[in-house]
């Protein structure tokens, strides 16, 4: 008997006949034998129906109580499910974040798992029950509601995986696994049957959205086998595992690209200790992440420093950073929208030379401008304009023959 975790999108429980399909698929499993917890999502399209409810009250919603609204969409789904399930004659029980206790930090809207308290699903998995959990929600010590930010039913799903110690955590959505790119942009994107964690967490905080970086993080973590598969279809999906000597022939094993990010630039700061830390703080506490950040000396001990943010919160980074301008004399506070992040990524890359410079001669002769460029161990990452994001795309994944084995070069 296996001890198994499913999450389902919501696209996989957009509708009562589709969350009938999941009761099915999920009741199939536990008939074999299997202990079954079920985290679901909102149906598809509710969450930003509640994010225009809530704009029509507050043009910047207060962020506690837009936990509280939010939440209520996994509420629905979980108690439908478990109704499903029980129309079918099997027994099933629905449970929030605060009766699993998914305590979190006090963060609204981008809230982290701190703890979650096991006993209560285990006691239902020994009555015999399928127990189905609302993801993307928990609650603080106090007792407020918060949610984990989008994506967030991942993290609930492989942080009950790992509390639990579960056999394994399969994630469904509406694509039926980890692609070397996204499909919509490039029809030569392949498969791929295992990536590393590593991967994996660089191709999820560089766009990819097949899953969430922080349910990634906790998979590694954990070490929790992470199985990324369709919800429409029984074929073999992605193993999310850790590293082994077969990834690393691979060159480069997938591209990404991020749409959502904007850049901001400083001009003219004091080149003198403290200042970025004076810039940067206040963006931090705001819960604001950094990613990228190029610092260019100008003469006469000056300095210009440009960083990205995500698009959501271009808007308060502005205002944050126009504050902090004033008070450290910057000259001039500059954004920008328009931009896009394209990456490519493979734990091949720590043992070979020139697959930086192969991306920019390819960028080059598309004729696409490079604004910022960051590397790791296992990526490269360059911001262009967002005009040319697919063109980008399709180059980078030619070049690297993604379409095939992806071997270096002196090995094909």
């Amino acid at each position: 008997m296996a001890l198994i975790v499913q999450k389902f999108g919501g696209t996989s429980v957009a509708n009562p006949e589709k969350i009938r399909n999941v009761a099915r698929r999920v009741m199939k499993k536990a008939a074999a034998g299997n202990k079954m917890v079920v985290v679901l999502s909102a149906m598809a399209g509710e969450t930003n129906r509640f994010v225009d409810l809530a704009t029509q009250m507050q043009k910047i919603p207060d962020l506690r109580e837009m936990d509280v609204l939010l939440s209520s969409g996994e509420q629905v789904t979980v108690a439908l499910f478990a109704m499903a399930v029980k129309n079918e004659g099997q027994d099933a029980i629905s449970l929030l974040g605060d009766q699993v206790k998914v305590t979190t930090d006090r963060m609204h809207a981008k809230a982290r798992i701190m703890e979650i308290d096991g006993d209560l699903i285990n006691h239902h998995l020994d009555q015999g029950r399928i127990v189905v959990v609302a993801g993307f929600q928990g609650v603080t010590e106090d007792g407020d509601i918060t949610t984990l930010g989008r994506g967030g039913s991942d993290t609930t799903a492989v942080a009950l995986a790992a509390a639990l110690q579960a056999d394994q955590c399969e994630i469904f959505t509406d694509v039926d696994g980890v692609y070397t790119t996204d499909p919509n942009i490039c029809v030569k994107a392949r498969k791929i049957d295992r990536i590393s964690y590593d991967e994996m967490l660089e191709l999820a905080s560089l766009g990819a959205k097949v899953l969430d970086i922080r349910s990634v993080g906790l998979a590694k973590r954990f070490k929790v086998p992470v199985h990324v598969r369709s919800s429409f279809t029984e074929t073999e999906g992605t193993w999310v595992v850790e590293e082994d000597n077969t990834m690393e022939s691979m060159l480069v094993s997938g591209v990404a690209y991020n749409k959502n990010e904007a850049t901001i630039t400083v001009s003219r700061v004091p080149d003198t200790p403290g200042i970025a830390s004076k810039l940067f703080t206040p963006v931090s506490d705001a819960g604001i992440v950094v990613d990228m950040i190029i610092q260019n000396t100008r003469a006469g001990d000056l300095t210009d420093m440009t960083f990205t943010v995500p698009r959501a919160d271009y808007e308060r980074a502005m205002k944050i950073v126009n504050e902090v301008a004033a008070e450290i004399k910057a000259e001039s506070v500059k954004g920008s929208q328009d931009i896009a992040k394209v990456s490519i990524v493979g734990v091949g890359m720590r043992n070979h030379s020139g697959i930086a410079t192969t991306m920019f001669n390819v960028l080059a002769r598309e004729g696409i401008n490079i604004h910022m460029i960051s590397t790791s161990e296992i990526k490269v990452s360059c911001v262009i304009a967002e005009k040319y994001t697919e063109l980008a795309v399709r180059a980078l994944h030619d070049a690297f023959e993604m379409d095939k084995d992806n071997l270096p070069v002196e090995e094909k």
